[in-house]
């Protein structure tokens, strides 16, 4: 049932499924968050200023992967390349990985995960 048919009172027919999960409640059924068979979680976070990247990294170091995105902090170039380097260096003593995606966003992987930079495209 759509936005409209919702405002208008319109009701879906018997059986039709709906078009949209609506991600932020929808659960993999087997995968609530107490199942112990799940050995890494990709954490996504944004970054607003250096003092956060404590906060940030603590899933890295626990075996988590992160997917950070930089995107209020990307016109601060001073900035950006101090959150870079500390990122690197972090995942050089852990024996991670570091990764840009996109243009705003980097992916930050723990030990024994690497990252790779190939991109598979699908033809035209």
């Amino acid at each position: 049932m759509g936005f409209f048919d919702k405002i208008l009172g319109q009701k879906k027919p018997v059986g039709e499924p709906d078009k949209f999960i609506d991600l932020t409640e929808w659960v993999e059924p087997g995968m609530e968050k107490s199942d112990e068979s799940v050995k890494m979680t990709v954490k996504v976070a944004e970054i607003y200023r250096y003092e956060d990247l404590g906060n940030l990294t603590a899933p890295v170091y626990n075996g988590n992967m992160l997917l950070l995105d930089f995107s209020p902090i990307a016109g601060d170039d001073f900035m950006l390349r101090r959150i870079t380097t500390e990122l690197k260096q972090m995942t050089s003593d852990i024996g991670g990985d570091i990764a840009g995606v996109g243009r705003n966003m980097f992916i930050v992987t723990p030990s024994g995960v690497r990252i790779d930079r190939e991109k598979i495209r699908g033809t035209y």
